[in-house]
């Protein structure tokens, strides 16, 4: 008997020890980020007209082989409706990212910055707070000229910052998901 209630003892106090070496040793992140391996910019032109694209993608995301950009050029004195789409082309079938932001509109916003004065980006969408997101957007051309524009997702901005509705990156704080220049060519 006291070796039947040795072996009890030991086998219930190595119970523990097992369980706990089961566990992960990473902890979870309930809301790990994506990787965004793919920026879509398209411009449909308000009125009709040839759609523009500005695409950056880097499958292996940081380091690695260089990123894939893809410019186009904007028509001077016009009006486009632009959308931005994400994807993670790293897996298959891709994951669509655009899902994810739309989601969680509360916690997202794009801020785009150009280095060309012929060219001005607002927003056309908001979150449920009434505060701008980026998803959708439109930019307008004057003169032609050329210059940058420069395509940044922030995650967790201070969305109520001073200027931040205005598309202004100064006061936003937050992580950048993405940021993407492209070159802007206004003819």
């Amino acid at each position: 008997m006291k070796t039947f209630n040795k072996y009890l003892f030991f086998g219930i106090a190595i119970l523990p020890i097992l369980f706990s070496s089961c566990e992960k040793d990473d902890p979870i992140i309930p809301n790990e980020e994506e990787l965004i391996t793919t920026l879509i910019y398209t411009l449909t032109p308000d009125g009709g007209g040839d759609v523009k694209t500005f695409t950056f993608q880097d499958i292996d995301g940081d380091g690695g082989n260089l990123p894939t950009i893809v410019n186009d050029t904007l028509e001077a004195n016009t009006t486009y409706n632009g959308v931005l789409r994400l994807l993670n082309e790293s897996v298959s079938p891709a994951d669509e990212i655009t899902d994810e932001v739309a989601e969680e509109k509360e916690d997202h916003q794009f801020f785009f910055v150009t280095t060309s004065s012929t060219a001005v980006i607002t927003y056309s969408d908001q979150d449920a707070d009434g505060n701008p997101v980026g998803l959708s957007s439109q930019l307008t051309t004057r003169a032609a000229s050329t210059g940058k524009m420069t395509i940044i997702l922030r995650h967790e901005p201070n969305k109520l910052g001073t200027n931040v509705a205005n598309g202004d990156l100064t006061n936003a704080g937050g992580e950048t998901d993405i940021e993407v220049t492209f070159d802007l060519v206004i003819e």
